[in-house]
């Protein structure tokens, strides 16, 4: 059995179909739900992945790829986010993923794929390659495609004092001015996880820009304004 079949199987025998309408229409998805909730679909994919191991990093891209190009359930794209950042695949992360992280970014094109890969993936890469991904994450803030923007804002959520401000404002300053929610709440978001290493900082920029009041909300969440 492929790691593809065994997946699609795995995630059918811990499916409760019973819930998958609920799913689908919270997350307002196109693509239909198994009914598989988080807590049981990770713990399937553990098994799974532990007992398929990928002997190198093409063949990792292209399971990947397949499990998301093949997906007829949202869960199963979820399992190819799964797999792109599963710790025996540390060594793959390199910018051969970038045009698979895209593909998997454009086409994803929603929140619950885009922000895992956005803030792990993208956010990993420009750690160990600041050099290429800076320039890069510069082009997609400037990007037609709504979610390669929020990508970009996103990219340095988890770096804290590492955060590169110059790199962030950067990436958000084109987007200030789109009226999308994902394009307000990602400004908003990005701020606030800088706020939590230096609020005055965030503060000072929220008053300086004209930010919306979506994104300067979330932005301010938890500072105490004086």
């Amino acid at each position: 059995m492929s790691l593809g079949d065994a997946v699609r199987s795995a995630l059918r025998e811990a499916a409760e179909p019973g819930k998958a309408a609920a799913m689908q229409a919270y997350m307002k998805s196109t693509m239909p739900f198994l009914g598989v909730q988080a807590v049981p679909r990770r713990a399937a994919l553990r098994q799974v992945f532990a007992g398929r191991r990928i002997a190198t990093a093409p063949e990792w891209r292209r399971a990947v790829l397949e499990l998301w190009r093949e997906a007829e359930y949202r869960e199963e794209r979820y399992a190819a986010v799964e797999l792109s950042g599963h710790r025996h695949y540390r060594e793959f992360q390199t910018l051969y993923t970038v045009p698979m992280y895209e593909e998997m970014i454009v086409t994803g094109a929603w929140w619950d794929l885009v922000d895992e890969l956005a803030t792990h993936r993208i956010g990993g890469l420009l750690t160990a390659f600041p050099d290429t991904m800076r320039p890069m994450l510069l082009e997609w803030a400037h990007d037609r495609d709504l979610w390669k923007r929020r990508t970009a804002i996103l990219s340095q959520n988890r770096f804290k004092a590492r955060t590169d401000t110059a790199l962030l404002y950067a990436c958000i300053e084109p987007s200030l001015s789109d009226n999308d929610f994902f394009a307000r709440k990602a400004i908003g978001w990005a701020l606030r996880e800088y706020a939590k290493t230096d609020p005055g900082e965030v503060v000072r920029y929220v008053r300086a820009k004209g930010i919306s009041g979506l994104s300067r909300r979330e932005a301010l969440k938890n500072v105490p304004i004086t």
